[in-house]
C-alpha cells in the first residue's frame, strides 16, 4: 500500500517570538484545515522533536491535543533522529499506515532553538556526534564539518569557490521562499570572501557556509493512497528509505558518504527512476561541504568531482537537477525537528507545480535527502504528484 501526503502547512522560520507550543498549534490547525480534515478523522500523531536540552519541556507528544480537542486520546508518539528527525517521524507514521494500524496520520515537527546561547547550542548539537570520541571537538557540530571539509581538501584541492557558489546559489534561492529565515541574495564574491561580515567559523567554513540557528515547525496529514479521492491534493511517495551507518565517524571514511548513497540507490531502484527522471531535490544542506558531497552520493558526480554540478549550472534552478530551489537549509534555517517535514512539503510543491516563486521549469517525481548526524541516520523520499 503506497501513502500519500494530503495536506499541511509551514510556519515561518527564524527568531520567532512565539512560544513552541503556539508554533505546533500554527501548524497543526494549518495542515488540517489545508487536507479538508477534522481532527476526529485523525488516526494517528507523530511528533518529530530533537531537544536535546533547547526546551525544557522533553516530552512533547501530546502538545498536537492542545490546540485540537478532537485530537484527545489519539496515539501520539514523539521521534528522535539527530537532524533527520523529521523525516523519521514521517517514515514512522508511513510505516503504520502501510502496516493497516492506521488510515490518515499527522505528522508535525519542531524545534525552538534561538532562545539558548551560542556556545550551548553548540553543546547540545554535538551531542548528535558520537560522544566518546568527538565532544570535544572545537565549535561544535561546525566543528566536526570543518574537519571534514580540511580532509576533503586535502584529497581533492581548495574547493572553497565552489562552496562559495553553492552559498550564492541557496541564498538566492532563498529570496522567493516565504518562509526562509534569510532572504537576501549575498552573491558568490560575499560568500567567497572571508570578512568581519562573513568570518571563518571552523576550518574552511565560512559562515556563509554554515546553516542558521533556527525555530520553526511544519506539518503534513498522510493518508493511505486508497483514500486520496477524498481530498483536493495528493503527493504519493513512490519510494521510502532509510539506512543507518556507523556513529562514530573514526570507523568510516566520511568522504565517501556511504550511507546516503545506499539510501539514494535503493530509493531510486524502488521508484525504478534514475536522477535523470527527478524534476528537483531538496538535500541536507547544513553545511555546504554537505551538499557537494551529497552531489556525489546521489551520483550526479563522480566522488571528488562534486564541484563539476555547481561549475557547470548542473544545480541551479534552472539546470539540468535544481537543488534546493527552497534556499535549502542555509537559507530557510535548521529547526532540527522541523527541517525533514518542511523539505518534504517543499518537494511536495513542487511536484504538484505550485511552489509559486520557488517553481522549477522541469515538471516530474521530486526527492528529498534528509541526513541526522554526519551520514549517521540517512533519508531518501521520492515523490510524485497524484492529483
Amino acid at each position: 500500500m503506497s501513502v500519500s501526503i494530503v495536506g499541511w502547512s509551514h510556519h515561518p522560520f527564524g527568531k520567532v517570538e512565539a512560544d513552541a507550543e503556539a508554533m505546533v498549534q500554527s501548524v497543526v490547525d494549518g495542515a488540517l484545515e489545508d487536507a479538508g480534515v477534522e481532527a476526529k478523522d485523525i488516526d494517528l500523531i507523530v511528533v518529530g522533536h530533537f531537544n536535546g536540552g533547547f526546551q525544557g519541556q522533553d516530552f512533547p507528544s501530546s502538545l498536537p491535543l492542545q490546540s485540537q480537542p478532537g485530537l484527545r486520546f489519539k496515539p501520539a508518539t514523539r521521534v528522535e533522529n539527530a537532524c533527520a528527525t523529521g523525516s523519521a517521524a514521517i517514515h514512522l507514521a508511513m510505516n503504520a499506515i502501510q502496516a493497516g494500524k492506521a488510515k490518515r496520520a499527522l505528522v508535525v515537527g519542531y524545534e525552538k532553538m534561538t532562545e539558548t546561547p551560542g556556545r550551548q547550542v553548540g553543546d547540545i548539537l554535538l551531542k548528535c556526534s558520537y560522544v566518546k570520541e568527538e565532544a570535544e571537538t572545537p565549535a561544535g557540530f561546525a566543528g566536526v564539518f570543518g574537519l571534514l571539509t580540511q580532509r576533503y581538501f586535502q584529497r581533492y584541492g581548495d574547493h572553497s569557490d565552489a562552496l562559495a557558489k553553492i552559498a550564492a546559489k541557496n541564498h538566492r534561492n532563498g529570496v522567493d521562499n516565504p518562509w526562509a529565515q534569510l532572504r537576501k541574495d549575498f552573491g558568490f564574491e560575499f560568500c567567497n570572501t572571508v570578512s568581519e561580515k562573513n568570518p571563518l567559523v571552523a576550518g574552511p567554513l565560512r559562515r556563509t557556509d554554515c546553516s542558521l540557528v533556527s525555530d520553526g515547525a511544519a506539518a503534513i496529514v498522510l493518508t493511505a493512497s486508497d483514500d486520496v479521492e477524498a481530498f483536493t491534493k495528493a503527493v504519493t511517495f513512490r519510494a521510502a528509505q532509510h539506512v543507518n551507518d556507523y556513529l562514530p565517524m573514526s570507523r568510516r571514511d566520511m568522504l565517501e558518504m556511504e550511507g546516503p548513497a545506499l539510501a539514494w540507490a535503493r530509493a531510486l531502484d524502488d521508484a525504478g527512476l534514475t536522477l535523470d527522471d527527478l524534476a528537483t531535490v531538496e538535500t541536507h544542506d547544513c553545511f555546504t561541504t554537505a551538499e557537494l558531497l551529497e552531489y556525489e552520493a546521489m551520483g550526479l558526480t563522480p566522488m571528488g568531482k562534486g564541484r563539476i554540478a555547481i561549475d557547470e549550472g548542473w544545480t541551479l534552478k534552472d539546470g539540468k537537477l535544481p537543488v534546493n530551489p527552497s534556499g535549502g537549509l542555509k537559507a530557510k534555517g535548521h529547526p532540527i525537528g522541523a527541517t525533514g517535514v518542511s523539505m518534504h512539503i517543499l518537494a511536495a510543491m513542487q511536484a504538484l507545480g505550485s511552489a509559486g516563486d520557488m517553481q522549477v521549469a522541469r515538471s516530474g517525481p521530486t526527492a528529498v535527502f534528509n541526513m541526522g548526524g554526519t551520514a549517521v541516520a540517512n533519508y531518501v523520499s521520492i515523490l510524485e504528484a497524484e492529483r
